[in-house]
């Protein structure tokens, strides 16, 4: 069951795009710690775990056809978070960062005519698209309270309420 050379490396790095994901949210977790806005800091700090879940996913997905998986060094982008919207906005577009590696990911895949990998490939292609509405629509949320303080406490107090994760 080994896997092409090209797709072994493309998983590789979506292994690392993905442990890269989780401390982008572990970060803008810190951020909505340090703006007293715990909902949204345990929501991003449950999205982190979910993302180490999906790096996870990548490379047993590497180690049951025998392959090696390859870590590297992940550099944490800088951010400048001032807001809540601030914090929405980076995850937004790192979520579509990771949708392109993942649409990517299925290319290399169908032209190397590797099947055994679509199952998780698939999978990965609805979760982006889920996590893009998600964040997507939280920005929008963001956008239409602005500063409006009562506004971004049920924000905060709502998504605090969702901050464990429902899919693994």
């Amino acid at each position: 069951m080994a896997i092409n050379a090209q797709l072994l490396d493309v998983i590789n790095e979506q292994v690392n795009a993905e442990w890269q994901a989780a401390l982008i949210y572990q970060q803008l977790s810190y951020e909505m710690d340090t703006l007293s806005l715990p909902g949204l800091r345990d929501w991003f700090a449950g999205h982190a775990v979910e993302e180490q879940g999906h790096a996870q996913k990548f490379a047993q997905h590497l180690l049951d056809r025998s392959e090696k998986v390859a870590l590297h060094t992940i550099e944490v982008p800088s951010l400048t978070i001032n807001s809540a919207l601030d914090a929405f906005k980076a995850a937004y577009e790192h979520e579509k960062k990771v949708s392109d590696m993942i649409r990517n990911l299925a290319n290399v895949a169908d032209e190397v005519n590797d099947l055994d990998s679509r199952s998780l490939i698939n999978f990965f292609l609805d979760e982006q698209i889920e996590e893009e509405a998600t964040v997507s629509e939280i920005v929008d949320q963001l956008e239409l309270v602005g500063t409006d303080g009562s506004g971004i406490l049920r924000i905060d107090a709502r998504l605090g309420g969702e901050s464990g994760t429902s899919e693994e």
